[in-house]
């Protein structure tokens, strides 16, 4: 299952996850973003009941990214016990992604 997280449930949704999240930081207009998207989705195949998968789009919930200091997408952040644990910038392969996930989780 892969979420649509937004300011108001990122605490919620994120940082008081009992289980690892992985948050896509992403734009509608952002073409990398888009290439990641299958990416992700897959992610959230493979890694069901290990970790969460979602997205949130930093237009509309610009103050997440700027706690964060998104500053180029696609972002991709891996939150452990309501941290920042490990995060990367920009699209990849989908093999170098899930071996950068496994490593991280």
């Amino acid at each position: 299952m892969e979420y649509t997280f937004t300011t108001e449930s990122f605490e919620q949704d994120v940082l008081k996850s009992e289980t690892p999240v992985l948050v896509d930081f992403y734009a509608d207009w952002c073409g990398p973003c888009k290439m990641m998207g299958p990416v992700v989705s897959k992610m959230a195949e493979s890694f069901d009941g290990q970790m969460k998968v979602g997205k949130i789009n930093i237009d509309d919930n610009m103050p997440v990214a700027q706690k964060y200091n998104v500053v180029s997408i696609p972002f991709f952040g891996i939150f452990k016990g309501g941290e920042l644990a490990a995060s990367r910038v920009g699209a990849c392969g989908a093999a170098d992604f899930e071996a950068w996930v496994k490593e991280n989780l």
